[in-house]
């Protein structure tokens, strides 16, 4: 195996390591509710970009180790790149994991922001019924009317939460199909290069052949050239 692949190999599996161990930390950071919540999310954030940082610098170490491992003998070529391909789908898999958790984070934001406009309006509720019950009975009116905006405002929270989870399924499921997508077409790729080995193994076979024939064809034609030089010499020297 060459040095060059084995130094990429290595710090492969060294930063793939402590990207799983990052990206399963990440996980376990869950949303919470109030100030306890968005200090975790801020976190995250943070814990996302490097773990983002570190997948760009994995796949540029498994493209150096895919240039390299071509230009290997065949037999050896062909070990590598089916490690490759399995360093190629750990970091899919990697890749999916952060998606989902980033995913996450947006909707859980977006719930809490939505349940913090939800408790607004219950405070305002609140107070409303509080200058009810101090103020005349003019104001009846008006608390009714706030009471209403505030009963709407809240149903449509609820339907903006239950769209944006929707949302995020769709994203989920949209990911998945890209990812099968994406192996897919990573196995027509190697598939591909298989078939183009092969073909210069023939066409490499072929030229020997050809090369050998020729050899063969130059060596009986000067065998004849010879027999007949000797057959003239004799017949005319008689």
């Amino acid at each position: 195996m060459s040095e060059v692949f084995a130094s990429y190999e290595r710090q492969y599996c060294e930063l793939s390591a402590n990207l799983s161990k990052e990206t399963s930390s990440a996980s376990l950071v869950d949303g919470a509710k109030t100030l306890r919540y968005h200090f975790f999310t801020e976190q995250r954030k943070q814990k996302i970009s490097e773990i983002k940082a570190g997948l760009d610098e994995a796949e540029a170490l498994i493209r150096k180790m895919d240039l390299e491992a071509r230009g290997l003998q065949p037999n050896i070529k062909a070990v590598l790149l089916a490690k490759l391909r399995e360093y190629k789908s750990d970091l899919n898999n990697l890749k999916n994991e952060v998606k989902r958790i980033a995913s996450t984070n947006l909707n859980q934001a977006a719930r809490d922001e939505l349940l913090e406009a939800g408790m607004a309006d219950t405070l305002t509720v609140s107070l409303c019924l509080q200058e009810c019950i101090s103020g005349p009975k003019g104001q009846i009116v008006n608390v009714n009317r706030k009471l209403n905006n505030s009963s709407n405002r809240i149903r449509e929270s609820r339907q903006v939460m239950l769209e944006t989870e929707e949302l995020g399924v769709s994203l989920l499921q949209d990911l998945h199909q890209q990812r099968q997508s994406l192996l897919h077409a990573d196995n027509t790729l190697h598939g591909v290069d298989d078939n183009v080995s092969r073909s210069k193994r023939v066409v490499i076979s072929m030229s020997r052949r050809m090369s050998r024939n020729k050899w063969i064809i130059s060596a009986i034609i000067s065998v004849l050239v010879l027999a007949i030089v000797l057959v003239l010499y004799f017949k005319l020297s008689k």
